[in-house]
């Protein structure tokens, strides 16, 4: 991605809406899992780190980045070790293996994804569990997409797809994002049919808009943990490596 753009979510990542409302939907995935305490978790692309004090409730984490200021900046903010490396081809060395690798909103940035997620599937203990977060519906692209330089959007079967091919067993795949999605779908189809390039979606709302949208988003954390969502935003998927 651009200097831009890591900049800008080192800004938002602990305050905007998307980003707060996000990470406690995937501590409550995470939590349910049967993971060792401590479990050994690495984040690959975690960007500025924004996820990374939250991965530290579940034990011991390590993280990848190919940005080196970002990989400095998760370093230092959040005392966490940060090697440089791109997916699939350039992974770091590391001495043991994982219980959870995470991957959010990651694997639509890399041109072989499917050789991405064998690649971090590889990392993973006997029994270990990969969490990954992703973009949904390729008729939902938008101007925010192309400049976070994805590659694609997801459907949730051919997503599910990449992970059957690395071996995982798939728990479960489900979109989530779902109590906005008819405001934000409608919002960009009319963008494209008008062809509006309009303000910047990952920009700071007011303090009163952002915390209702965070609260909203939120409510998907009980709804989650009860089923999957037939249609969202976004996709979520939890799949393990055969014991």
């Amino acid at each position: 991605m651009e200097r831009a753009i890591y900049d800008q979510m080192r800004a938002l990542q602990q305050d905007h809406w998307w980003f707060a409302a996000r990470r406690e939907i995937l501590a409550a995935e995470i939590a349910r899992l049967p993971l060792p305490r401590p479990a050994r978790i690495l984040e690959a692309g975690c960007g500025p780190g924004g996820n990374l004090e939250m991965l530290k409730r579940f034990g011991e984490v390590q993280a990848i980045e190919p940005d080196a200021d970002s990989r400095a900046y998760a370093a230092q903010r959040f005392g966490v070790e940060v090697r440089p490396g791109l997916l699939p081809q350039s992974l770091p060395d590391f001495a043991t293996a994982f219980d959870l690798v995470a991957a959010f909103d990651m694997i639509e940035h890399v041109d072989d994804d499917q050789g991405a997620v064998a690649a971090l599937a590889g990392l993973l203990a006997p029994g270990g569990f990969m969490i990954a977060t992703v973009p949904a519906y390729g008729w939902m692209w938008s101007d925010h997409d192309a400049a976070h330089h994805h590659k694609r959007r997801y459907g949730l079967a051919g997503f599910r797809r990449l992970f059957q091919a690395a071996g995982l067993q798939v728990r479960r795949a489900s979109h989530f994002n779902s109590l906005l999605f008819p405001p934000i779908a409608a919002v960009r189809l009319a963008k494209t049919a008008a062809g509006l390039r309009g303000r910047d979606e990952a920009a700071m709302p007011p303090p009163a808009l952002n915390a209702v949208l965070k609260g909203v988003f939120g409510l998907e954390r009980g709804l989650l943990k009860a089923m999957d969502l037939p249609f969202g935003v976004s996709i979520l998927l939890v799949a393990r490596r055969p014991a």
